[in-house]
């Protein structure tokens, strides 16, 4: 495995600036941001995808410097029940896979995203329970009429492109939120659906990582590496439903924080030991998402907690095999 970093943290950096830094840390992996955005410090879709020169030079700069985009990531919600919005995500997202297929890498992340609950309604609602009544027609409007049709499409129209590799940020907010709802996804859509992992998303739900590892299996695409703080005072008296705003630390059930510093070392090293078990080894990329931490301090513990728990060479025959 190669410990990677989604570099959005450092969006007011030029990628060129940027590299030297990450590699001397032991960085050998980006996640770069390809999706609807004014910013181009790490990468211009559209310059990429018209000139043929800045293509090339873009890709020259990477081998030089001896580091792989383990995935562009193109997230929105283009499924969104605003027509302006979700036509802006759905041209971004064909883009972001043309432009995987240019660069000649072979996984896109995205979120399921989440529709309204009806034809009529103007902003996504996400349905978290099964009642009243009217609740469970609203999933199935979404997931029948809207999400499955939508990315059945996208699915065909990305494997003309040789991207095979759609993976979902399994993210509470959108229809797919957990490995249940992958799954369910996937067994529709087909084999081109994968997760981003990202355990972070999954620990507040009261989720192993482990366990949601081995429930995934081969579904596994990417891996984000991020960790929650669960606030159990917090949970004991209010539960883990948590709309208060991310920098209300004290008041809050949970908040993302730096790998190891949230669940302990243990369910990472398990964690990362079932990634083995089946049968993943592509990157472990880290977004930082700590508001205890400033970015560079967040980022460097990290990896050098992530270096102490991760395995990096291909395990070997044991010794009387």
């Amino acid at each position: 495995m190669k410990i990677g970093l989604f570099t959005a943290l450092f969006h007011e950096k030029k990628l060129q600036e940027l590299i030297p830094y990450i590699k001397n840390l032991g960085i050998d992996a980006i996640e770069i941001y390809a999706g609807h955005s004014d910013n181009k410090n790490h990468c211009d879709p559209d310059l990429l995808l018209s000139d043929a020169t800045a293509l090339k030079e873009y890709k020259k700069m990477l081998s030089d410097n001896d580091i792989m985009i383990s995935a562009l990531n193109v997230s929105g919600n283009p499924i969104h029940p605003n027509e302006e919005i979700a036509k802006k995500q759905t041209l971004s997202l064909k883009r972001g896979i043309r432009l995987a297929q240019a660069l000649e890498v072979d996984r896109i992340i995205s979120f399921s995203g989440c529709p309204g609950g009806s034809k009529e309604d103007k902003t996504p609602n996400w349905v978290c329970c099964p009642w009243p009544d009217e609740y469970l027609a609203m999933s199935e409007y979404q997931w029948n009429d809207v999400l499955l049709p939508f990315w059945t499409e996208i699915s065909e129209y990305a494997s003309e492109y040789g991207i095979n590799r759609i993976c979902f940020e399994m993210h509470p907010g959108f229809c797919v939120y957990n490995p249940e709802t992958l799954l369910k996804c996937r067994s529709v859509v087909g084999n081109s659906i994968g997760a981003n992992l990202d355990p972070s998303h999954l620990i507040w739900q009261g989720i192993t990582p482990e366990s949601a590892v081995d429930t995934l299996g081969e579904a596994i695409y990417h891996v984000h590496i991020k960790d929650t703080r669960i606030n159990h005072d917090v949970v004991k008296k209010n539960g883990v439903i948590d709309t208060k705003h991310y920098s209300d630390l004290k008041n809050r059930s949970w908040v993302f924080s730096t790998v190891g510093y949230g669940v302990d070392t243990t369910a990472w090293k398990r964690f990362i030991n079932a990634l083995y078990r089946v049968g993943y080894d592509h990157v472990l990329s880290i977004e930082h998402e700590d508001s205890y931490m400033s970015r560079e301090e967040g980022l460097e513990k990290g990896v050098e907690f992530l270096k102490s728990v991760y395995v990096k060479e291909t395990p070997g025959a044991m010794w009387w095999a």
